[in-house]
């Protein structure tokens, strides 16, 4: 499939707070599978995800990242519940397809997204039809929003309703492979479908991104490994979403 040409609608308010998102989508938007893409814990952090939103985009996909903050009263539930009704209620108007809603998250933003659909009265039953979980922890080492550990909710016969792909670097020393090697095994052990894809890269460069000191925040990459090791995630979007892989 040829890249297609992205168009980007950047600072739409969503939901009570005020919060803001952005929609990556081909130029001419054919009724295209949609990706609600989640970051991970530093709070107001979409343009993190804009380098794999803008390729995953022009793959044919509308993605849509919204800022969020873990950091709210409530672990940042209200921003993540509202995300998804913006997505069921507006993603139609960018040319997207909200019968086909692929749910991604990063770091932290991966266990919300195992969180919730383990236990999705959190978003009023909604369920999307799939699920991406690029570098997150399954087994929290501590509590985080609310959420008990999705390998304890699956090994305790909670079932996971959609289909998984998972993402980890094996290079990643922020949250080891290990938690996602743990997650997959567990859910395969329990009957559910579940796919690991493992790359040499560490936690930023999985979502095409270096973690700048400097900065104190994770900005585009320009080493072609992470950018190598960023494309492999918009391979598992592409097939989360039903899309044909790249020639």
């Amino acid at each position: 499939m040829t890249d297609r040409v992205v168009h980007e609608d950047n600072g739409i308010v969503y939901g009570a707070g005020g919060e803001r998102l952005d929609v990556h989508r081909p130029q001419v938007p054919d009724s295209a599978p949609v990706v609600l893409l989640w970051h991970g814990r530093g709070p107001r952090e979409r343009d993190a995800m804009a380098p794999l939103a803008r390729a995953a985009a022009s793959r044919g996909m509308i993605v849509l990242v919204p800022d969020w903050s873990s950091e709210a009263d409530d672990g940042g539930w209200q921003h993540l519940t509202e995300s998804i009704a913006f997505t069921r209620d507006r993603a139609a108007e960018y040319g997207g397809d909200t019968d086909r809603v692929v749910l991604a998250g990063w770091s932290l933003g991966a266990l919300a997204g195992a969180g919730l659909l383990l236990r999705p009265e959190r978003a009023g039953g909604w369920v999307p039809t799939a699920f991406v979980g690029v570098a997150g922890r399954y087994v929290p080492d501590k509590p985080e929003m609310d959420l008990p550990s999705p390998v304890a909710d699956v090994e305790s016969g909670l079932r996971f309703p959609v289909p998984v792909e998972l993402l980890h670097g094996t290079g990643d020393p922020t949250v080891p492979v290990e938690e996602s090697r743990a997650f997959r095994d567990t859910l395969a052990r329990n009957g559910h479908a579940v796919t690991l894809t493992e790359t040499d890269s560490d936690h930023a460069g999985v979502v095409m991104t270096e973690y700048s000191p400097e900065h104190g925040r994770c900005l585009p990459a320009q080493d072609p490994s992470a950018l190598s090791a960023g494309h492999v995630t918009v391979e598992a979007l592409v097939r989360a979403a039903g899309l044909p892989p790249a020639p």
